[in-house]
């Protein structure tokens, strides 16, 4: 094929004169001076303290093999602060991101690729996509029944076994065990350190949440304390969204600061607006069934015990002034008695001592009257053998015997030299 005139009057130029010509008509439509807002969905994303992003039609399918694609890049000078206010509320860029990027068109001559400089993010738009998304999921969890599942799970009335998801030496993970540890009560927590912010920390709270979940504890506490709303974004993850609704124990969560409210609040069991709020609220529903049940039972029987003591104390202190009173009349009584006994003992051993004074005094003259000694006096003799018995019979001596004679002034010896009378 020949050149016509036309074309063979143009001059002819060098791949990197026609590169600059291309580059300084982009450049006068589209350049820096000329930036423009590009729409488009996230399809690859790579950082090494740049950028780089490959941005797709947001209506065209994956499976489209003509999809035009779009190389962007934001430089580390403008990423890094952008970066950061993502962070801040919460905003990822990954694919599958409807984002807005506002740039100009660059040419890199040596790999002939029309590229896009990023200078700014339209954060609005992705905080509104980030908020549809999260409603979408609000909205799938309430059609299925999730958002209510946990909170009719039955807790413990003393839930001292305590579950906990958090990341250790944290500020949010120190607030909440202090409650526990300060409340005097014998909390028995089991850990699973798990990250609680990051791309990893989902399936990680997840796999902690199934851990936790069978091993027959009272309550799982899921703490973390405050930071960024990209900080907090892992607690709005569908995968953990579902591991608190679906688990057979009840779910606590303690998440960020007052005002901020993930959709694992919102489906979780209960929910406090801080970890310290999180263990005071644990803390306290301990303590009110130990005040219900326990103590003040405990001090209605002290009170009841008391009284019993105070009364039987009374009834004790009465009957020993009773007994008192009681002992004290039997003794005067039976002092009494004693002394009349006494009195009559004293009478009748008198009138004994008289009888018995005027009895001997009796036998006394009657004995008299047979005194040996009054005959004696009068003649008479007492005449004993030598053995010492009397002879009052001639029978009672033979001749030759010898014998005392007793008369009233002595006695005598004496020999039986004969015998008168009857000698029987």
């Amino acid at each position: 094929m020949v050149a016509d005139d036309v074309a063979s009057a143009e001059p002819i130029l060098e791949v990197g004169q026609f590169y600059e010509l291309i580059t300084s008509h982009l450049e006068s439509a589209f350049g820096r001076r000329q930036p423009r807002w590009v729409r488009g969905e996230i399809a690859k994303v790579f950082e090494k303290g740049h950028l780089y992003v490959d941005l797709v039609d947001a209506g065209s399918a994956s499976s489209d093999a003509k999809r035009p694609v779009l190389n962007a890049h934001c430089w580390t000078s403008v990423w890094g602060p952008l970066k950061r206010k993502l962070a801040d509320d919460g905003i990822a860029i990954k694919p599958g991101v409807i984002v807005n990027f506002f740039g100009y068109v660059d040419v890199y001559a040596p790999q002939g690729k029309i590229g896009f400089t990023v200078t700014a993010i339209d954060a609005e738009g992705l905080l509104g996509d980030v908020a549809r998304r999260r409603a979408e999921l609000i909205a799938r969890l309430g059609a299925e029944g999730l958002l209510e599942t946990n909170q009719l799970v039955a807790m413990s009335a003393v839930a001292l076994r305590v579950g906990l998801v958090a990341s250790p030496g944290t500020e949010g993970f120190n607030d909440f065990t202090g409650q526990l540890l300060a409340s005097g009560y014998s909390f028995d927590v089991r850990l699973v350190n798990t990250l609680v912010q990051g791309d990893q920390a989902p399936a990680q709270i997840v796999a902690a949440i199934s851990a936790l979940d069978g091993e027959g504890l009272d309550v799982i506490a899921i703490v973390r304390g405050g930071g960024s709303k990209g900080d907090l974004a892992c607690f709005d993850d569908e995968r953990v969204a579902r591991a608190i609704a679906t688990a057979a124990t009840p779910v606590w969560t303690g998440i960020g600061h007052t005002g901020d409210e993930s959709v694992a609040d919102i489906v979780a069991h209960t929910r406090a607006i801080t970890p310290t709020k999180l263990g005071e609220e644990l803390v306290s529903r301990v303590r009110t069934w130990d005040q219900r049940y326990l103590r003040v039972p405990a001090q209605r029987i002290c009170i009841a015990v008391e009284a019993v003591l105070e009364e039987a104390a009374e009834f004790v202190n009465e009957r020993r002034r009773t007994m008192i009173f009681a002992v004290r009349d039997r003794l005067r009584s039976e002092e009494r008695h004693l002394g009349s006994v006494r009195e009559r003992l004293v009478l009748q051993t008198r009138h004994l001592l008289d009888a018995e004074s005027t009895s001997l005094a009796t036998t006394r003259q009657l004995l008299a009257a047979y005194d040996p000694t009054r005959r004696l006096a009068q003649g008479w003799s007492i005449i004993t053998r030598t053995d010492g018995s009397t002879v009052s019979r001639v029978s009672d001596v033979q001749v030759g015997d010898d014998v005392r004679v007793r008369v009233s002034d002595g006695s005598f010896d004496a020999s039986i030299t004969t015998k008168n009378g009857d000698s029987r």
